[in-house]
């Protein structure tokens, strides 16, 4: 039998021995305290969390991507970081990948057994042709799930950057990976509920991990999201907005730059700042990697 004993995330919280005789604002108030634990454990291990970023940008600048794995809302919050990266980035779909165990079907209803699975794990990330570009990020609040730790363990015999994010110290996905990211906020509101305080403590930590990569790899300009994709009537008017806010120009300006360069914020922006042609601002943009600063300061 699984001893779950020794784990914080398992724990009694002192503080909400009486949950189930608070009123509805005892409640809200007793969890909000308990939140900021969650930042100050995510403030002592952010050495950790630069060095996840130093790799997956290293990754992705290569060829490779970024991998996160998990299970139940571990996986889930894995899943949801990686599909926020596209229309965000303006990135490929292949470039930040969740996978769960399970598939995408236990994102709403969990498959038994998945997370239990010693062998699952890598033939998910055999199934996506993982190699040794790729960073593998292990998800699993506890830290000790078998589908994480066999998945981890086989990313790292092929080569891959790997990274454990646990909320429990000397975990066991921790010690299969180069990289332990363990926070930990302490005992839930709700005795073992790490889709509190574990999970906002790691999608936090999934917020710093994606964005700061997109950083690296020249996907932001000044803190602005200059690759956003236009899907949308609101995205269309923000990336007229981002347009306007880093070049100073009018919303007429910023509609005819975004029409010349197709629709690519980027581009249009370096045109403008530039004072050249699209064609121009393509070229600068790629030999700076993709990174307007750096496209400004060869000019």
């Amino acid at each position: 039998m699984v001893d779950l004993s020794k784990l914080t995330t398992e724990g009694r919280n002192p503080a909400t021995m009486n949950l189930d005789e608070m009123t509805p604002l005892e409640i809200v108030t007793a969890m909000n305290k308990e939140d900021y634990h969650v930042v100050t454990a995510v403030g002592k291990v952010l050495p950790e969390v630069a060095r996840a970023i130093t790799w997956c940008t290293e990754s992705l600048m290569n060829g490779g991507r970024i991998i996160y794995i998990g299970a139940g809302t571990s996986g889930r919050l894995g899943l949801l970081d990686a599909v926020e990266c596209p229309p965000t980035f303006g990135v490929s779909q292949e470039l930040v990948v969740g996978l769960l165990a399970g598939g995408n079907k236990a994102f709403i209803k969990a498959v038994e057994g998945a997370e239990d699975s010693c062998c699952l794990g890598e033939d998910d990330l055999k199934g996506i042709g993982t190699n040794s570009k790729d960073t593998v990020i292990g998800l699993a609040a506890s830290g000790r799930t078998p589908y994480v730790i066999h998945a981890l363990r086989y990313a790292r015999r092929i080569g891959c950057k790997t990274v454990a994010v646990a909320c429990n110290q000397d975990s066991l996905i921790g010690k299969e990976a180069e990289l332990a990211i363990e926070p930990t906020p302490g005992s839930e509101v709700l005795t073992g509920s790490t889709r509190l305080k574990s999970g906002t403590a790691q999608k936090m930590i999934l917020n710093m991990i994606s964005t700061g990569s997109m950083v690296g790899i020249g996907k932001v300009y000044q803190n602005l999201m200059i690759d956003v994709m236009q899907t949308n009537e609101k995205l269309v008017i923000r990336a007229e907005n981002i347009v306007m806010t880093a070049t100073e120009c009018n919303r007429e300006v910023a509609k005819d730059a975004l029409q010349e360069a197709n629709g690519s914020v980027k581009v249009a922006v370096t045109m403008i700042l530039l004072g050249c042609e699209a064609e121009k601002a393509r070229k600068c943009l790629e030999a700076a990697g993709g990174h307007i600063g750096g496209a400004l300061q060869r000019e």
